[in-house]
């Protein structure tokens, strides 16, 4: 039987309130949908591998967002800059 994860989401008023509308709007991007609901998930209290078969993911990225929405709340849930080399052309010139 899986163990239940150290990081118990507990959610304020103003986090709900944002991770619902980030997860029901259509234009969000949908890395950012998914992310708002796993938190939304992991907030009624519901363990990693119910989460990440609701959503079709692997229980390791339901992992990795629920830790990070614990130790960093909504601004966890950004994109982080990613490493490699800066382009070489604009996306303009690419085409």
């Amino acid at each position: 039987m899986p163990r239940r994860s150290p990081f118990a989401i507990r959610l304020t008023r103003e986090e709900r309130a944002a991770l619902e509308q980030q997860a029901a709007k259509y234009t969000t991007a949908y890395r950012d949908v998914v992310r708002a609901k796993i938190i939304l998930l992991a907030a009624d209290d519901l363990r990693n591998d119910i989460i990440a078969s609701r959503l079709s993911l692997q229980r390791q990225i339901v992992s990795k967002w629920r830790k990070r929405f614990f130790y960093q709340r909504l601004a966890g849930l950004a994109e982080k800059p990613r490493g490699g080399r800066p382009a070489r052309f604009s996306p303009q010139r690419r085409r």
